[in-house]
């Protein structure tokens, strides 16, 4: 998104409030890190706006987005979702979340956490992680890896330089920042 959505987010009714809080903040906490990707993996086809304005009644729907009980979810619960006015029904978008839900409980055994199977991969190339995410979740192609891992902070891009929120950013500093400060 970066410097078109450094243009028309401040301001505006629908995105600012994501753009100057959110996208590109780092965050290791697991239920704001299986969120972004329900997200991505739903906007694959769609408007981010539309992503957006139906937040809440994901964050409804995916039980808060806790990975332990999204991961609980069976057909019942698909089918409950598939009947949810209020989000993209699309049941092999819902299908990846119940399952994406079960692989993060595995990276926990294996990394600790998601973050930590992500920091553990850290730094790779965008393809590279694509390669990688494909191998590990379902539903996941170049752009929703991308875009969630700007989101996140692990890779560059989220805000153009000279957008005030940069700034706020490179503060914390993101995962990515960290790796250019060495270099």
């Amino acid at each position: 998104m970066s410097a078109a959505y450094c243009r028309i987010a401040p301001g505006h009714p629908v995105h600012c409030c994501y753009h100057d809080r959110e996208y590109g903040f780092p965050t290791s906490e697991e239920s704001v890190l299986f969120e972004r990707l329900v997200l991505e993996i739903n906007q694959a086809g769609l408007s981010w706006a539309t992503i957006l304005r139906k937040r809440a009644a994901f964050r409804t729907a995916f039980a808060d987005f806790e990975v332990d009980r999204v991961a609980a979810f069976g057909p019942d619960d698909i089918d409950r979702l598939m009947a949810d006015s209020g989000i993209i029904r699309n049941r092999l978008k819902l299908e990846a979340a119940a399952e994406n839900a079960r692989r993060i409980q595995t990276l926990r055994q294996s990394h600790g956490s998601f973050a930590g199977w992500l920091d553990t991969h850290h730094p790779r190339s965008p393809q590279d992680w694509t390669r990688l995410f494909r191998q590990t979740f379902r539903f996941t192609g170049g752009q929703i890896v991308n875009e969630f891992l700007m989101s996140v902070g692990y890779l560059p891009g989220a805000h153009v330089p000279d957008c005030p929120i940069f700034a706020r950013i490179i503060e914390h500093p993101p995962p990515w920042a960290r790796v250019s400060s060495r270099i």
